[in-house]
């Protein structure tokens, strides 16, 4: 027997408040229907004053722990993947671990923008595979409108606070893909594209947060074809066609981002998981949203085979084949 990671049940959270394109109009250059023929988004949540990412990130895992009928006391792993942490340290899952009762085992972050869940995933998934820890608690968390230049029409349209949580539980397999759970993960990351994403800003630099800076037009010419290659590398690693994927759940960057790597991988747009619509960009937190909602409405079954697949700053990327 092989041991395998299994998705026991997920959870998500987004802030109360939302603002539409229209609302954003009213304050920039820009219109609703430009910003839903460039990216698909038309609206997005943002956390309200004194909601914090550790906020999010508790009321995502609270729900996810209830959706797997499991106990804070049966976690002994908490990551969390964020790029808007509260604070520079401790890490935002030790106060998340704190305010679920979460008492023992690791809790960290991992930081890898909006290929961060799935980093996350992979990171717990290892614990999980040596035996390290039996029961991993996954969030990904953003409050990306803290670090917007709200006068950026190209960039503060595209982006949206909210987090999404998954529990993986240690179980074993056969080792083949017909296995539950996480079948393998592929990680990448190339920092001589720094430029392409970052943020002009950090307590090492300048001492401030600073703001998102992105040349989009590069970005999305690297993630069609960078996405398409790691998903490919996921099916070649398990001998799996891409007519048997049931769902593509990406990262929710853009309309277009998603359709196009899907349309070079050979899937129809009709088993991509799009949420981007309603949540805009949330980083980190983009997977396990689109994940839970397809969960809860019925889309996502028991043996449904599922690729995901996020690019962000940095640059990383990589991709993440399971079987729910």
């Amino acid at each position: 027997m092989v041991p395998r990671s299994l998705v026991a049940g997920c959870g998500s959270y987004l802030p109360a408040r939302i603002v539409t394109n229209e609302e954003l109009s009213r304050r920039l250059d820009t219109t609703d229907a430009w910003i839903v023929a460039r990216t698909g988004i038309r609206q997005r949540h943002i956390a309200a004053e004194g909601e914090f990412t550790s906020h999010l990130a508790t009321r995502a895992g609270a729900a996810a722990l209830a959706d797997a009928s499991v106990d804070a006391g049966d976690v002994d792993l908490v990551i969390v993947a964020t790029s808007t942490p509260d604070e520079t340290f401790p890490a935002t899952a030790t106060r998340v671990q704190s305010a679920l009762g979460i008492t023992k085992g690791a809790a960290f972050d991992v930081q890898a923008v909006c290929t961060g869940f799935v980093y996350a995933l992979a990171v717990a998934d290892s614990f999980l595979r040596l035996g390290t820890a039996t029961t991993a608690l996954v969030i990904g968390a953003e409050t990306f409108s803290r670090i917007l230049d709200w006068t950026d029409r190209t960039t503060c349209v595209l982006f949206g606070d909210g987090a999404g949580a998954v529990v993986l539980k240690r179980g074993e397999g056969e080792g083949t893909a017909a296995d539950r759970g996480i079948l393998s993960t592929h990680l990448h990351a190339d920092g001589r594209q720094h430029d392409l994403l970052y943020v002009d800003g950090g307590p090492s630099t300048t001492g401030r947060a600073g703001h998102l800076r992105m040349q989009g037009q590069e970005i999305f010419r690297q993630a069609v074809v960078k996405l398409s290659e790691v998903m490919n590398e996921a099916l070649a690693a398990n001998g799996v066609d891409v007519s048997e994927i049931d769902w593509l759940v990406p990262h929710q960057a853009n309309r277009r981002i998603m359709t196009g790597a899907a349309h070079k991988l050979g899937l129809p747009e009709e088993r991509i998981i799009i949420t981007i619509d309603r949540h805009a960009n949330t980083s980190a937190a983009s997977i396990p949203l689109a994940l839970c909602e397809a969960s809860k409405d019925g889309r996502l079954k028991p043996g449904h085979l599922v690729m995901l697949e996020a690019i962000g700053g940095g640059l990383t990327w990589g991709s993440c084949l399971l079987r729910w």
